[in-house]
């Protein structure tokens, strides 16, 4: 195949140079419809339709010859897909003898659609080495700041305590959330085999005993799951991968606004552990890994939306809503590649302090863990007197420690993280 220039990703720093971005170029998608041409003719070979020779050669054309990927999308405007020209320069390239054995049987959208489930697969690998990355590293933070109490924030306001530790185990628990969904979609995602209308009429035209059997040979010499039925208009293994790459960008998308906060100068508990630079002001260390994932989720779900409309496709072939996955769909995998990769760059960098935490649990001067004092003073004062006397101090600004009802009692907002040490310990045994 010749290389030539394509998208580099000038605009998308997110995904640009990512092992996604390698996965999802015109050059995969041609090398994995070239795959699934040639396994084609090795299932029906494998099954009698074909003979062994052709298998060969068709397998050897695809893997040696050399494919223009500009003269296919141009000439795939007039058929509307690129399959239509590769089929004419993979037939030629094979030659006379074989060359009928290329695409024998088969639909365009059959290719295009095991293509794209090759490409999702060698994509969704790449993103669930990285989501182990980053739960590796976040399991790490945990453990390490089990009990690193720091103000637990509700409505941007100081709220009660809570550990950093028991924050960095919720973060890993969303990156587990999402492994699970990406594995459980990795190993679902199905070769497309039903010709011209789903039907596989073409494969017993040509001789096969038991076309209906076809799929699952044809399946196996890709790798892919065996489809019970032809999805041609059955789009659950593209809504499928939609669901499950959007909640991965939302779930590194919490990690990232967390720090993105966290990382404010005025607030400063935490920093990315390389941070990047301004054109303009040389002080500054922006968080730049947690800025890409945070652009990822805000793009993903309007990308996943498009993907679930597209599932209303007419008749037994549709005239657009499948044409109008492909973008989306490359777009989602290459933004959830990138957001995956920074993930565990941010996780394993990240820069936790300490001491500024406790310094902003101190703030209010113990008034952050009034609930607790509530509870001590009510049964004494009453709850509507214990109300009435928290929130004066809170509004006159005076620290807990002047009230005298308040004698002797314990003010430190760091032995009130109730069980935030426990659920952070529950939380690290997953695996």
């Amino acid at each position: 195949m010749t290389a030539h220039p394509g998208d580099t990703g000038l605009l998308a720093p997110g995904w640009a140079d990512s092992a996604a971005s390698s996965a999802t170029g015109d050059e995969a998608y041609l090398r994995a419809l070239l795959d699934a041409e040639a396994a084609l003719t090795r299932a029906q070979a494998a099954t009698g339709l074909a003979p062994a020779e052709a298998a060969t050669a068709v397998t050897e054309a695809a893997g040696a010859a050399v494919f223009d990927v500009r003269s296919l999308a141009e000439r795939a405007r007039a058929g509307g897909n690129p399959v239509i020209p590769l089929v004419a320069d993979l037939t030629e390239a094979v030659g006379e003898l074989y060359g009928p054995y290329v695409h024998r049987g088969a639909t365009s959208q059959d290719i295009m659609d095991t293509a794209t489930m090759l490409v999702a697969g060698r994509t969704l690998d790449v993103v669930l080495a990285d989501l182990a990355r980053t739960e590796q590293a976040l399991a790490r933070l945990a453990a390490e700041h089990r009990d690193t109490a720091m103000p637990g924030r509700t409505l941007t306001q100081h709220a009660v305590p809570t550990t950093f530790g028991l924050k960095a185990a919720g973060w890993r628990s969303l990156v587990l959330d999402a492994r699970d969904r990406v594995r459980a979609v990795r190993e679902s995602l199905p070769a497309q085999l039903g010709g011209a209308a789903g039907t596989l009429a073409a494969f017993g035209a040509y001789g096969a005993c038991d076309p209906a059997g076809l799929p699952e040979a044809y399946a196996r010499e890709l790798g892919l799951r065996a489809p019970d039925l032809p999805w041609h208009t059955l789009r659950t293994p593209v809504a499928d991968l939609a669901g499950c790459l959007a909640f991965t960008t939302g779930a590194l998308g919490k990690l990232a606004a967390d720090v993105l906060t966290l990382s404010r100068t005025e607030i400063a508990e935490l920093a990315e552990g390389s941070g990047g630079g301004s054109s303009a002001m040389p002080h500054k260390s922006n968080p730049v890994r947690s800025t890409l994932i945070a652009s990822a989720a805000r793009r993903a779900p309007q990308l996943a939306a498009i993907l679930y409309g597209a599932m209303a496709a007419e008749d037994e072939r549709p005239a657009g809503a499948w044409h109008a996955e492909w973008e989306p769909l490359r777009d989602l995998l290459r933004l959830v590649g990138g957001a995956a990769r920074d993930a565990a760059e941010l996780a394993w960098g990240l820069r936790v302090s300490p001491d500024v935490m406790r310094e902003h649990l101190d703030l209010t001067h113990g008034l952050i863990v009034s609930e607790r004092l509530s509870a001590e003073l009510t049964p004494v004062l009453g709850r509507a007197r214990a109300k009435e006397l928290l929130t004066r101090l809170a509004c006159e600004g005076r620290p807990p420690a002047e009230a005298p009802e308040l004698a002797g009692v314990d003010l430190d907002p760091a032995h009130y993280t109730g069980s935030a040490g426990a659920l952070t310990d529950r939380a690290l045994e997953r695996r």
